[in-house]
């Protein structure tokens, strides 16, 4: 009798949380088109698992001070380590599936 074994990587995988944060700059017009593509993204690729956090540099301004953001929008991941940053209205959907390391999870 055979046992069929899973693959480590897949169990990691589901069990990851992915942990982002964009910064925006209040009703911008690139501040609300960059949420809307993440939320796109997060949606077709990260399928709750995923946790988004929208930070507002105009009344949160030392926070982003703090965090070292100076252009918005900016997104960070912060988790899983290491951290990423990407400045934009995250339009390039490519671009932002492989800093993300989410190019091959293809949905």
């Amino acid at each position: 009798m055979r046992t069929k074994r899973r693959k480590p990587s897949t169990r990691a995988d589901l069990t990851t949380v992915v942990v982002l944060r964009l910064y925006i700059a209040g009703g911008a017009p690139n501040s609300i088109q960059a949420v809307a593509n993440l939320k796109a993204i997060c949606k077709q690729y990260l399928k709750g698992g995923h946790r988004l956090e929208v930070v507002d540099v105009i009344e949160q301004p030392r926070r982003a001070m703090a965090d070292g953001v100076l252009v918005s929008p900016t997104l960070t991941r912060v988790h899983p380590r290491p951290g990423v940053n990407l400045v934009g209205n995250l339009s390039d959907k490519a671009k932002v599936l492989h800093a993300l390391g989410l190019k091959g999870r293809a949905r």
